[in-house]
């Protein structure tokens, strides 16, 4: 039997487009004499639909388009199958009104036969606000060559069920063990598992435990790019049914695959990539879907010539071509003449085109304007934050007038502690970089301008050699530049000492008096949770940022703004 695995890049409600992609991977299927094709979880609308799975018309349409796969196959692709993911309706009116489904297509149709029985509601995930739970695992029988073949079907989150690999699972049957009961030949599992750190390995430790309860290969397909803060790496692999990996796909590209039961014992030989080239790619793929899937064609940025937005810079340059990507400089009288220089002299090695506009006026118009009402001059925190809310404007305005999509540059030690200016170096259309600690952004930018990262950054379209970050820019210690010598560690604790603090209240869920228990400064320690908590307000007014992490602050961050 040979299977075709299609990683997709849906764009999210786009029936049309979807069904032209799946059509396209049924071409080229037929082609490599495939028997069955299948394609990822809710293919056909993308994942994740969130409340369009609310219009009742676009639910209906669906059928329209698997009419027209089912036809394609009758024409030019008989013998062929294929399996795509769909929002099926339920046969009456309780709420919620849908099944997460697969659809059987053939030459002669199309029928539903497996539902998801698991429905994530952690995190990031609602499915239970839109989907029921199936009561019982699907499989069905493919007959190739005068042997029948038993399919078992799982759906993302129906193969998670290994308590002492993941440290938890949902509440609610265990699919694997039903199929058990099935004596499947092969396990599909067809899924839209966003990126985050270390999942690859979790998603081969899971899928392999369930080939070793099954005795038989699974096959875990992936979708692959960005939707809204979600990326999702693809990274779809097969087991043989020791649960060892014997095809691998590519991370965060679309591809198709053959699998070929009877080479499926041969051991892969994909070779592990390093965490921060992953997490490069994935930044890259997120920013690129962003603008492509929101009809951006260029961005801007805000160039201050410290390593953030240098970093989201680079990131722009590979996502959309550094011919695509606008610098402004925006000189205070605080700024270092270091910090320009090291500005310009990172966007020659990008080859970005830049612009300078000097704020000093702006600022002495802003102060004459607000003594008025104020009765004195601004001064302090007001005066800190007029500098970056000028320069928010200004890039907004250019944003707006040139349709670029402005990139916000904040990380998220300065989004979870509040050091950050709503309506200044918080605009912006994305958060690149705004699920990445600081000390995670200086380890990135190090690995970038290390000989390690020059076959990515020749693939991405990067400088391939020398440094591309620079070192002035990787050693100068961080600083807004909004008042005389300023230094973030005037206000912050160093981010080496920050960063781990914020990780465990904010990833980990730790409470202060375990942290303090540990060795942490207890002082230090209930500074840090009260400016996590009093910021939230700031956060609930981000750009949408792009979500790489366990725990961002996005879509599966709903901390209340007013709480005790």
């Amino acid at each position: 039997m040979k299977l075709s695995l299609a990683q997709l890049n849906p764009v999210v409600g786009d029936l049309k487009g979807n069904s032209k992609k799946i059509i396209a991977a049924t071409q080229k299927a037929s082609e490599q004499n495939a028997n069955l094709l299948i394609t990822p979880e809710l293919s056909l609308l993308g994942y994740p639909p969130r409340d369009l799975l609310l219009n009742p018309l676009l639910i209906e349409s669906q059928w329209e388009f698997l009419d027209k796969i089912a036809s394609y196959i009758s024409h030019e692709t008989q013998g062929l199958s294929i399996l795509v993911g769909i929002a099926e309706p339920t046969p009456d009116l309780q709420i919620p009104k849908l099944f997460n489904s697969i659809a059987l297509v053939t030459e002669h149709g199309w029928n539903v036969i497996g539902r998801k029985q698991l429905l994530p509601t952690y995190d990031v995930f609602d499915e239970k606000r839109y989907f029921r739970p199936a009561k019982k695992s699907g499989f069905f029988e493919l007959h190739i060559k005068q042997k029948t073949w038993v399919l078992g079907l799982t759906i993302c989150e129906d193969l998670w069920v290994e308590e002492e690999i993941q440290g938890q699972r949902i509440t609610g049957t265990d699919p694997i063990a039903d199929l058990a009961t099935k004596k499947i030949d092969l396990l599909l599992n067809l899924s839209a598992s966003p990126f985050t750190h270390n999942k690859e390995s979790l998603r081969h430790q899971i899928a392999s435990k369930a080939a070793k309860r099954l005795c038989c290969p699974v096959i875990y397909l992936n979708q692959v790019g960005g939707n809204d803060e979600l990326i999702f790496d693809g990274s779809s692999f097969a087991t043989n049914s020791q649960g060892q990996i014997t095809l691998s796909l590519p991370r965060c590209k679309e591809y198709l695959a053959i699998w070929d039961s009877t080479t499926q014992t041969n051991i892969s030989t994909s070779l592990l990539v390093d965490p921060q080239e992953l997490l490069l790619q994935a930044l890259v793929l997120g920013l690129r879907d962003y603008a492509a899937k929101c009809n951006f064609s260029s961005a801007l940025i805000g160039l201050s010539g410290g390593i953030d937005s240098a970093l989201v810079a680079i990131i722009a340059c590979a996502a959309l071509g550094a011919n695509k990507v606008s610098a402004v400089l925006m000189p205070s009288p605080w700024s270092s003449a270091g910090s320009i220089k090291d500005a310009k002299e990172l966007a020659e090695r990008l080859k970005i085109k830049t612009t300078t506009i000097p704020i000093t006026s702006l600022m002495e118009a802003y102060d004459q304007t607000l003594k008025i009402p104020l009765g004195e001059t601004p001064y302090g925190l007001t005066a800190e934050n007029l500098q970056a809310r000028i320069r928010g404007t200004l890039l907004m305005a250019i944003a707006n007038q040139q349709k670029h999509l402005l990139l916000s540059t904040g990380n998220k030690s300065e989004l979870a502690v509040g050091y950050c200016t709503l309506y200044g170096d918080m605009n912006g259309g994305l958060s690149v970089i705004g699920d990445i600690y600081k000390t995670n952004v200086f380890t990135l930018c190090h690995w970038l301008d290390s000989t390690k990262a020059h076959h990515c950054r020749n693939i991405l379209g990067l400088p391939k050699e020398g440094e591309l970050v620079g070192s002035a820019i990787r050693t100068k210690p961080p600083s807004a530049e909004l008042s005389p010598n300023q230094l973030d560690s005037d206000s912050l604790p160093a981010y080496e000492v920050l960063d781990p603090i914020l990780e465990s209240l904010i990833e980990k869920k730790a409470n202060p008096t375990t942290l303090i228990k540990q060795g942490y400064d207890s002082i230090l320690v209930r500074k840090v949770q009260k400016l996590l908590k009093q910021s939230e307000f700031k956060r609930r007014q981000a750009p949408p940022m792009l979500k790489v992490s366990g725990q961002a602050f996005g879509s599966g961050w709903r901390i209340p703004i007013a709480s005790t």
